[in-house]
């Protein structure tokens, strides 16, 4: 077989400047498109006058809800978000009109041209005061403000707390985090002679984008053309409003004639791009005496803003996840999404698995400390094991169950034993400052499982100089799935990788592969590409490949069902210091190991192993959208804070490889696992320097300082 390591594909393109972003098409006759957003997070619209907007010079056009000719409101799980707002605003994100212009600068004059009468609606930007029955009611149809529920039964919790020798009770809180990619939205829609539309942007779900299209145009599929362009980051965040985005720009090149293009400022894209979610959950466990774990009840409420998304999707995840990798015989867990007048909440990076694993994962601590136990002895002594039925009824006996093995792997090369005897727990140096060390481990639920339909297609054709064409359904996000792709195929057909060509996503060329998520594009893609190849292998000089999830099944009200067909497990490591003084918490190591399956690249492994450090640093120590009044306070990077490359700790990943056969040559997944293990292995490490424990977050210097100065 061929190296498995090889160099990107895409590397010198993007090192170069050579690599085509959406912001670098430019058209002969181009028009530059700009949004009008909502002046008020509820209010009514009594009028928009664009008449003086129109005797702008260079502005062509402007459109409004009543320029939407297919379907007024679209959404990936619910139809309840409207492309323009016009009975009344939801958030402050809400567009109210886009202004076509020959320039920037005509359209953003035009836009500041437009006349909007409103009278402001009572606001509700609070999950609990949402749930009250005389709250505003975000979409008046509804009976209440409730976006979506999920549940898990199994056992008898009241029974499971009668027989425990202790119960314990917490409560802990995540915030509403930006996605922070380098790019903001972007694309280009040229209108066809034959009555149809294309567009190229840099979007995560090609397939989404045209769904969101063809319904605002009123459009068929086969007449919307979506091309993926290079895209600048997503983690998740380049689906619903890129989507919407993409739909109001084929508008309007739709009646002008004439190609449109839409780039954001930060400005604009944080304002109306979606969130993830900010979560409160509440944990009673019941546990014996020697720390076997008996009963959990967990309820769990989070903020899903002015309209759906995936909200489902994401509670429904945690949900099934409630536990951790932990056995508790008696499961009882309750999760809400609810609707405000905040920013709308969607998918980032790890899907609800940040936000209750660091719940999860300090928890257990907690329990530990409740019961004088050490906290790795608990977690051994209560962990999945091969072949066991967990509290959604589900068996695990078709994969590895490595939870034991991967800590054990990071505890050893960490050196836990030593440094865990040297945490400061509340007494500092001479220097004033503290030491400490965590850890957080997790299991993981891969692809969509029940969630959704499980698809993936992949195109192989041998053109006559030799060279190998490849199309894939699922999309290169920056993970580096392009030459995960690119070398899967040439490994499989016994060629150098560099006769493969990788084509962009078109979904006029393949058929819907449902959304880069979930961790999927290596499982999904790839075993695609191994049925294409072996076709090819066989003959054929063209070749489409497909894939089919195995069967999951879930059971809504009983709560119980296989939610995931596999699943991978991990752990997380950190040591730290905390300055007494300034409370900034230096993050200096992490130890990470994953069982991935199988890592088809080990060098883009470890890549993803350190991207998902650092961004989950930042989940834990800095990153949070301010809301006041549900107006966003922080619109770029000068007040809203990510992590820099000084404060960028030694970092070492070590992928565990027990084969699947579920995956291309048994590779699962790694994208989010390491991202969402960092809240709590950072909390817990800081508890054991400070003696503070910190149930909220993020846990910014401000916050410690104020915590050691009492």
């Amino acid at each position: 077989m061929l190296p498995s390591v090889v160099t990107r594909i895409d590397a010198i393109e993007k090192v170069t400047g050579q690599a085509i972003y959406a912001e670098d098409i430019y058209l002969a006759g181009m028009l530059y498109a700009v949004p009008l957003h909502a002046k008020y997070p509820h209010a009514k619209i009594l009028e928009i006058d664009i008449s003086k907007a129109l005797k702008i010079a260079g502005v062509v056009d402007i459109i409004t809800a009543k320029d939407v000719k297919g379907e007024k409101r679209f959404g990936t799980v619910k139809k309840d978000h409207y492309f323009f707002a016009s009975d009344k605003t939801r958030y402050a994100g809400d567009v109210i009109a886009m202004v076509a212009a020959t320039s920037l600068e005509e359209a953003r004059a035009g836009r500041d041209a437009i006349e909007v009468k409103y009278e402001p609606l009572p606001t509700v930007f609070s999950p609990k005061e949402a749930l009250k029955k005389d709250a505003p009611r975000i979409h008046p149809e509804k009976d209440n403000n409730i976006c979506a529920e999920a549940c898990v039964r199994h056992g008898n919790t009241e029974a499971g707390f009668a027989e425990s020798d202790k119960i314990i009770e917490r409560e802990y809180r995540t915030q509403h985090i930006e996605h922070a990619y380098m790019e903001p939205e972007a694309c280009i829609a040229i209108a066809g002679k034959d009555g149809g539309v294309a567009i190229r942007g840099g979007m995560q779900h090609p397939f989404t984008a045209q769904k969101f299209v063809a319904a605002a145009t009123g459009l068929p599929l086969d007449k919307v053309q979506i091309i993926q362009t290079t895209l600048g980051g997503g983690f998740g965040g380049k689906d619903d409003t890129i989507s919407l985005i993409c739909a109001r720009t084929a508008i309007l090149a739709l009646r002008t004639k004439r190609p449109i293009k839409v780039v954001y400022t930060r400005e604009e894209s944080i304002r109306e791009s979606y969130k993830r979610h900010p979560f409160s959950v509440r944990y009673k466990a019941g546990v014996k005496g020697d720390g076997t774990l008996n009963a959990l009840e967990a309820d769990i409420t989070t903020d899903s803003g002015a309209y759906c998304s995936t909200s489902p999707f994401v509670i429904w995840r945690p949900t099934v996840q409630c536990t951790g990798p932990y056995i508790y015989p008696n499961v009882k867990c309750d999760s809400r999404a609810v609707y405000t007048n905040n920013t709308f909440t969607g998918a980032m990076r790890g899907f609800g698995s940040p936000q209750i694993n660091f719940a999860i994962e300090s928890f257990m601590d907690e329990i530990a400390a409740e019961l004088n136990m050490d906290p790795i002895e608990l977690r051994r002594k209560n962990f999945f094991t091969q072949s066991c039925t967990i509290h959604t009824g589900q068996t695990l006996d078709k994969h590895t169950v490595s939870t034991y093995e991967v800590v054990k792997v990071v505890l050893d090369r960490f050196g836990w034993d030593e440094k865990f005897a040297k945490c400061s727990r509340g007494k500092p140096d001479t220097s004033g400052n503290y030491y400490g060390v965590g850890m957080a481990c997790s299991y993981r639920g891969v692809s969509l499982g029940a969630e959704g339909d499980d698809y993936c297609a992949a195109k192989i054709e041998i053109a006559k100089d030799g060279k190998i064409y490849l199309e894939v359904g699922v999309a290169e996000n920056g993970q580096g799935l392009k030459t995960a792709m690119a070398n899967i195929c040439a490994r499989e057909l016994g060629v150098p990788i560099e006769k493969i060509v990788y084509k962009d996503v078109d979904t006029l060329r393949l058929p819907d592969s449902r959304a880069t998520v979930a961790s999927r594009g290596t499982l999904a893609g790839g075993n695609a590409v191994i049925a294409a190849a072996r076709k090819i292998k066989n003959g054929a000089k063209i070749a489409l490949g497909e894939w089919r999830g195995p069967k999951t099944s879930w059971d809504e009200e009983k709560g119980q069902g296989e939610a995931y067909f596999t699943y991978v497990y991990g752990c997380n490591a950190v040591e730290l210091a905390v300055d007494g003084k300034t409370g900034i918490v230096h993050v200096e190591k992490v130890v990470a190991a994953h069982d991935m399956g199988h890592a088809v690249n080990p060098q883009m492994a470890e890549g993803q192993v350190y991207g998902g450090i650092i961004m989950g640093m930042g989940f834990a120590l800095k990153e949070e959208v301010i809301h006041k009044n549900g107006i966003i306070q922080n619109t770029n990077f000068d007040k809203y804070k990510i992590t820099t490359s000084s404060e960028v700790p030694t970092m070492e990943a070590i992928i565990v490889e027990n084969p699947d056969d579920t995956g291309p040559w048994g590779a699962k997944s790694l994208g989010e696992p390491v991202n969402e293990l960092m809240g709590g292995a950072i909390a817990n490490a800081i508890y054991y320097a400070t003696g503070v424990r910190f149930r909220e977050l993020p846990i910014t210097a401000e916050r410690v300082r104020k915590c050691l100065s009492v």
